[in-house]
């Protein structure tokens, strides 16, 4: 298995992310594509997970070990694939999901595309008690609309439209991101900062 790959981030889309290493360009899955930034200057670390089906070999990408921990413990859960552990780890931490999943808070966890009662429930029967240990220093308060976002670099009008698309690659419906584009209108945030506040009005 590949544990990590470091290399420049030579491509980014809505749906995955290609980092090039000694003259190879890796296709890899994310979470937030857009958390990557193309740039041949300096070298990123992408913690990857190797999923291979009798009709799937592909590989997943995180920035974080525990992330891909995470990832790995969802797959486990019958009826949640790849695209449904994308979807719920895109916010970018991990700290809600465990908590939601500690307190059986199954409200919650039907929020998430492709998660309904009975996944939610799995979730729960599955992985209650076996994640704190797991991610001991994750925090529980990532979705608070007090979060704060800090906002750099330059804001062009089409990273909304990237956000947009990146939502729907994770399977959220168009009815429920159109809900919530005039407020997002209201900011200025680079692309992965939209996907991330985006996500905080669809799970409340």
């Amino acid at each position: 298995m590949i544990e990590f790959i470091r290399g420049h981030i030579e491509y980014v889309n809505p749906e995955y992310i290609v980092i090039e290493n000694n003259g190879i360009g890796y296709k890899i899955f994310t979470p937030n594509p857009y958390l990557f930034k193309i740039n041949k200057e300096s070298r990123e670390v992408i913690h990857t997970y190797q999923y291979v089906r009798e009709d799937i070999l592909a590989l997943y990408g995180f920035k974080t070990r525990e992330e891909r921990a995470l990832f790995v413990k969802l797959l486990n859960v019958s009826g949640i694939g790849p695209k449904g552990g994308l979807a719920i780890l895109a916010a970018g931490e991990p700290g809600q999901v465990i908590r939601a999943i500690e307190e059986e808070d199954e409200k919650f966890l039907v929020k998430f595309p492709g998660v309904g009662k009975k996944t939610a429930r799995q979730m729960i029967l599955d992985l209650k008690g076996k994640l704190q240990e797991l991610l001991p220093g994750a925090s529980l308060d990532l979705f608070s609309e007090d979060h704060e976002i800090n906002i750099t670099g330059d804001i062009v009008y089409n990273e909304l439209d990237e956000a947009i698309e990146a939502l729907k690659v994770l399977g959220y419906a168009e009815r429920e991101i159109n809900k919530i584009i005039p407020d997002l209108r209201k900011e200025k945030l680079r692309t992965d900062q939209y996907i991330k506040r985006a996500l905080q009005k669809l799970l409340k």
